[in-house]
């Protein structure tokens, strides 16, 4: 989608799922070969768990998803239209991953990580790959928000060669910011608004060994940004997004990125599992 002249949105919001993480985990599930009886399980705040939920219907097997008690609700709902088996565990995805991990060895169910595992960045990747058709013309910047980096990650991948990567972090869950100024990945404190979406509390191995390689930079917005980024991304173009995927575009409305006169840049809108009345009407 065009927003102006010379800034676009990749609307991966109307993904199967809500979001861009049904690229990937299609990936890692259908990578996986023949699946046991007991199906999958994985850990999510919510978009990584919808995806596999999807994905394993779409495939016909059992899905079981782990989420922080913090879940919001309307993700939590939609999972169990799916067909899930919700658990709720921890104040924050790290204990449900820890759950999850546990229920993998008890049951035999193929343990899906929400963002670092190697097939789920390749098909996280192939969003790059699509914008590299998209715009034939070429684009400059590609502004994406990062919780463990799975998405990050996959785009480096993609277009690395083509445009540059810019990850847009909230102050309050900078996991990929950290990483990148500790020489690898460490453990962070999470909160804040997008903090259901993009409260990883480290980065990925995948997504900073990448990063580092490629040189990446990361910009930090703060919670005011995201709600006025989001905010106005219902009033302007009637999208209604969480706040996690408004971060990449507050790197835009707060200043915190600031384009060249002619830049090319291209703000992905990673997920819309949220409600109207979170905010917006």
């Amino acid at each position: 989608m065009r927003a102006d002249r010379q800034l676009w949105f990749k609307l991966e919001l109307t993904q199967h799922a809500g979001s861009f993480k049904t690229r990937g985990m299609f990936n890692q599930i259908l990578a996986a070969g023949p699946l046991p009886d007991s199906g999958i399980v994985t850990a999510s705040g919510g978009n990584a768990g919808l995806a596999a939920a999807y994905a394993a219907r779409e495939v016909g097997v059992p899905a079981e998803v782990y989420v922080p008690e913090s879940a919001p609700a309307v993700k939590v709902a939609k999972l169990r239209k799916y067909g899930a088996r919700v658990v709720q565990v921890g104040r924050e995805y790290a204990e449900a991953a820890a759950a999850s991990v546990a229920r993998s060895a008890e049951t035999g169910a193929l343990l899906c990580h929400a963002y670092d595992d190697p097939d789920m960045v390749a098909g996280n990747g192939t969003l790059g790959l699509e914008l590299l058709e998209q715009l034939p013309d070429g684009f400059d910047t590609v502004l994406v928000a990062v919780g463990g980096g799975g998405l990050i990650a996959g785009m480096i991948a993609a277009v690395r060669s083509s445009a540059r990567v810019i990850a847009v972090e909230p102050t309050t869950s900078a996991a990929l910011h950290e990483a990148l100024r500790a020489g690898g990945p460490v453990d962070v404190p999470v909160s804040g608004v997008a903090a259901d979406s993009l409260g990883a509390r480290r980065a990925g191995r995948i997504a900073y060994e990448l990063a580092a390689d490629a040189g990446i930079s990361s910009i930090l917005v703060d919670d005011k940004a995201i709600v006025d980024a989001r905010r106005r991304l219902w009033d302007d173009y009637r999208l209604a997004v969480e706040h996690g995927t408004a971060a990449a575009h507050a790197a835009i409305t707060s200043g915190a990125y600031l384009p060249g006169p002619d830049e090319r840049v291209v703000v992905l809108l990673c997920g819309a599992n949220t409600s109207l009345t979170d905010g917006l009407v």
